[in-house]
């Protein structure tokens, strides 16, 4: 990620559309989802193409890798420390919101987790608090989520860097 976007920038681009919902507390979960399905693909996309030019097949799969259930619930896994309780609560009801679709290939588990983070996504969009969701993101994104994804998966809970507390 150091190589080609600064996130001060990002969050200055899509900063002046987020913000418009006067009380986004008043969306159901699922809506708010909605929304935060296309803003952290729109993210995790600029982050992709931000390292560099490459093919698109390339950086398609790099993309697939992270904006998938099982990588999404891995990444609530690893924010959820440092969430706000505000932001617990509405990552709860995205989690608990009965959608009537499911992913093709992923867990109900993971599915839930993911339409958790969505609705956290949408929610801090549309109350503009848009350095807010790149802060998280980039939590998720500074290479524990993306080492694990071109490991296919494998990863511990804790963050990057961490050591299980065996005592």
């Amino acid at each position: 990620m150091e190589k080609g976007i600064d996130l001060t920038e990002l969050d200055a681009q899509i900063g002046t559309i987020g913000g418009l919902i006067k009380d986004a507390r008043l969306y159901s979960p699922l809506a708010l989802a909605f929304v935060g399905d296309g803003v952290f693909d729109l993210v995790i996309r600029t982050l992709v193409a931000a390292d560099g030019n490459r093919p698109v097949k390339k950086m398609h799969r790099e993309k697939a890798g992270i904006v998938n259930a099982h990588a999404q619930a891995q990444m609530v896994k690893r924010l959820t420390p440092f969430l706000s309780v505000e932001e617990e609560d509405v990552l709860r009801r995205g989690r608990n919101a009965h959608s009537a679709t499911t992913a093709k290939n992923q867990s109900i588990a993971d599915y839930r987790l993911a339409t958790g983070l969505e609705a956290l996504c949408g929610y801090l969009y549309l109350t503009g608090r848009t350095e807010r969701l790149l802060e998280l993101i980039r939590l998720a994104w500074d290479g524990s989520v993306r080492e694990e994804t071109e490991e296919h998966g494998k990863t511990d809970d804790l963050p990057a860097g961490e050591e299980r507390d065996e005592g």
